[in-house]
């Protein structure tokens, strides 16, 4: 599994870059909004997380109608050539998907919360599929089963013909809450884990770790 960092946040993207655990970064207009982004300065802050990270960066385009979002769509894809467009699973999102994909423009399909939304997504050229898990338990629903499900369905198909460059399709966990959501996902075959700062870092800690790393200092005291 790999690890995209869900922030647009500079700070965290180098922190989380110098421990070499992730592959690339998620963005939307909540997490720009977040760190008191502006208009203005939204491409050229993507630039600055495409030039931390080597891997995909994902933008996305707030844009409504076809037309709009492959206009959008192109503009992003020219700040670098990691980044990827993310386009929510509506309509007007799959033929724009479609469009962008023949452009040479990989697609992270957002929003994406059943099988036929997903299967759609894959048919109509998109590069990574994100469905939701926190989401669904915001209502009370059972968002790891929702994802599972969505990789299965993806997996029993080849939908390389209609991606950008015959490219596999990678399954993006998104709305990633706790250490437990990415074990479940990892588990079940999905791709990528999109997590946030305080996520990752959990990740990482355990209380045995903690323990044993006190008891080897009190150790190494001794020895002193």
């Amino acid at each position: 599994m790999k690890f995209f960092l869900d922030t647009a946040d500079l700070a965290e993207i180098e922190e989380a870059a110098s421990w070499g655990a992730i592959a690339g970064v998620t963005t939307n207009p909540t997490l720009y909004a977040k760190i008191g982004g502006k208009l203005d300065d939204f491409h050229a802050h993507i630039k600055r997380i495409c030039d931390i990270v080597d891997g995909p960066v994902s933008a996305e385009s707030v844009a409504m109608t076809r037309d709009e979002i492959v206009r959008d769509g192109l503009e992003l894809a020219e700040i670098a050539p990691n980044v990827v467009v993310k386009v929510p699973t509506m309509v007007e999102g799959l033929a724009a998907t479609k469009e962008l994909a023949k452009h040479g423009v990989p697609v992270n399909m957002t929003l994406c919360f059943s099988v036929p939304q997903a299967i759609l997504a894959a048919r109509a050229g998109a590069r990574y599929i994100s469905p939701f898990i926190g989401r669904f338990d915001d209502i009370s629903d059972d968002g790891l089963a929702q994802v599972e499900n969505i990789v299965e369905s993806i997996n029993n198909y080849d939908f390389t013909a209609h991606t950008v460059k015959g490219e596999q399709i990678e399954i993006i966990a998104a709305s990633v809450r706790s250490a437990n959501h990415v074990t479940q996902c990892a588990l079940m075959g999905a791709d990528i884990a999109t997590v946030p700062f305080g996520v990752l870092k959990k990740m990482v800690q355990h209380p045995l770790t903690d323990a044993g790393l006190e008891s080897f200092m009190k150790d190494w005291e001794k020895v002193q």
